[in-house]
């Protein structure tokens, strides 16, 4: 089609391949390396730079691996690397995409009034049970605090 033509065929027609393409490629679109293209025309500079990008994306996720048991964003740090990766590698870029899809879909099943109102009953009924568990021990040990235990 050139830019001189109002022939609606040839405007159907370009605009049902832009939608087949749109289709089809809409899971392959941005995969791949987000390198330099002067680093992605030479094989030794491109796997270097693969390389760098591996180490710093694991030096990233094993920080976060650490945060997870200590004070620190741990999953927020872990993502970060993800994505760190992902600039590089089509693995990273799929695992991005399905946690992001899986994260989206918890939430709209989050925001289901049938699903918050089964979560708020389970939450008090948890903390019922707690906070008659927490009455039966004082009931029968009593309150003592640290300060006041005396050494036997």
């Amino acid at each position: 089609m050139n830019t001189g033509s109002n022939d609606p065929g040839e405007v159907a027609m370009a605009t049902d391949k832009a939608e087949a393409m749109t289709d089809g490629a809409r899971d392959e679109r941005g995969l791949g390396s987000k390198a330099p293209d002067f680093i992605k025309a030479r094989r030794a500079l491109h796997l270097s730079w693969q390389v760098g990008v591996f180490v710093i994306g694991l030096a990233v996720v094993a920080a976060g691996i650490v945060m997870l048991p200590l004070p620190g964003p741990g999953w927020v740090v872990i993502f970060a690397g993800m994505a760190i990766w992902a600039t590089e590698f089509v693995w990273a870029q799929l695992v991005l995409r399905w946690t992001k899809r899986k994260v989206t879909e918890a939430a709209q099943r989050a925001l289901d009034p049938r699903v918050r109102r089964r979560n708020i009953i389970l939450t008090s009924a948890g903390l019922a049970v707690v906070g008659v568990l927490a009455g039966i021990y004082l009931w029968k040990f009593g309150l003592v605090m640290p300060w006041k235990i005396k050494d036997q």
